[in-house]
């Protein structure tokens, strides 16, 4: 079964067996080597002025992010279910919350945030994923980012980019906190979150809120390439193998250029079949169709053709399905899964199969 779904995303047997070692405690030099390195190629991964690894998923970076970041108000764009987990995240922890919510194919604009910014002059954070992954949407977080530092500089921007880190070289100039998780582009088991920090959100830190997620623990820990609470070690060990593995494979910007080519390519393949792209502006970490029958298309994908494809989400849930194009693919696996799209379409007779989705893939892919 390949599985193309969009996180998890598969493991290559290279880092599974990287991970299969022996068990070290973390509390060792031999591990705290291990840790060193890993922090440096995350430094080249993010590029940002300090990293932290934390065993978690995800949604615990956002929440440390949050707690760590928003004193006053925070300002959540909700395009979907991981945009509005931001703002209950707030919620939770009692921050004021003001929300720019759209339905989940439509990004989120400058202009609203500049309104939003005008009307909430306390708002000391906002929280935007580079991808929404619940329907593929890209935002355009550069842009909004130049104009939340240009309103005001002290304004930290806190970034999810789980779906994106490891897609794309993101311009961080503007990103007070990049988040990242294991599952995605990185090609690891659940379970590792990891985080980018500027020097100025490492002040506004300063002796940091939590517990658990309380960042200043972590930064005063991990500069000694150890951890405050027990480290993922498995999973560090499996980070340091796939940082590894992309490098001696031409390194981060032919894995970017990669991922782009394919995700083109899947895109106007889809396209050609008949078929529409669900988000105005989509994201090269998967291609999001929007169908009526998605839920079957997806149902022969998996038991007809061998590929496991996402669905959506609650309101959505079987109107989108979401073909992943994240991490060390092979471009043959790529274009079974978009054959089988296209005799899917067969099967429900809503066209003739002439495998135009493959030639249309390939032509755009290998530039015949």
């Amino acid at each position: 079964m390949l599985l193309f779904t969009p996180g998890p995303t598969p493991v290559p047997e290279s880092v599974r067996i990287a991970m299969a070692g022996e068990t070290l405690h973390h509390r060792t030099p031999e591990f705290e080597a291990i840790f060193e390195r890993t922090r440096a190629l995350l430094f080249e991964l993010l590029g940002m002025d300090e990293v932290l690894m934390l065993a978690s998923s995800g949604t615990g970076a956002m929440e440390g992010a949050v707690i760590n970041l928003a004193h006053s108000k925070l300002l959540s764009i909700n395009s979907g279910k991981f945009g509005e987990r931001f703002g209950k995240i707030a919620v939770a922890h009692g921050i004021a919350n003001v929300e720019i919510k759209h339905e989940w194919d439509t990004p989120a604009s400058v202009e609203e945030v500049q309104t939003a910014l005008n009307a909430n002059p306390d708002i000391d954070a906002i929280a935007i994923q580079i991808c929404e992954s619940a329907g593929g949407l890209r935002h355009s977080v550069e842009a909004i980012a130049a104009a939340v530092k240009a309103h005001n500089p002290s304004i930290m921007v806190i970034a999810d980019g789980i779906t994106a880190v490891g897609v794309e070289k993101i311009d961080v100039t503007n990103i007070d906190c990049l988040i990242s998780g294991s599952q995605k582009a990185l090609m690891l088991p659940p379970g590792l979150a990891i985080m980018g920090l500027s020097n100025a959100a490492i002040e506004k830190i300063g002796s940091g809120k939590g517990y658990y997620f309380n960042l200043a623990t972590e930064i005063k820990n991990q500069r000694k390439n150890t951890t405050a609470w027990t480290a993922a070690t498995t999973l560090i060990i499996g980070l340091e193998s796939v940082l590894n593995r992309i490098k001696a494979e031409g390194g981060l910007e032919k894995l970017y250029a990669d991922t782009a080519r394919r995700a083109r390519a899947t895109r106007e393949a889809m396209v050609a079949i008949g078929l529409s792209i669900y988000p105005t502006n989509p994201a090269d970490s998967m291609t999001t169709i929007g169908d009526a029958q998605a839920k079957e298309i997806r149902s022969l994908l998996k038991k007809e053709f061998g590929s496991n494809v996402a669905g959506g989400q609650d309101h959505i849930k079987d109107s989108i399905f979401r073909i992943n194009h994240m991490g060390l693919i092979e471009v043959y696996e790529a274009a079974w899964v978009i054959n089988g799209v296209e005799l899917a379409l067969a099967k429900l007779r809503r066209r003739a199969y002439d495998g135009t989705a493959s030639r249309v893939f390939n032509t755009v892919y290998f530039g015949l």
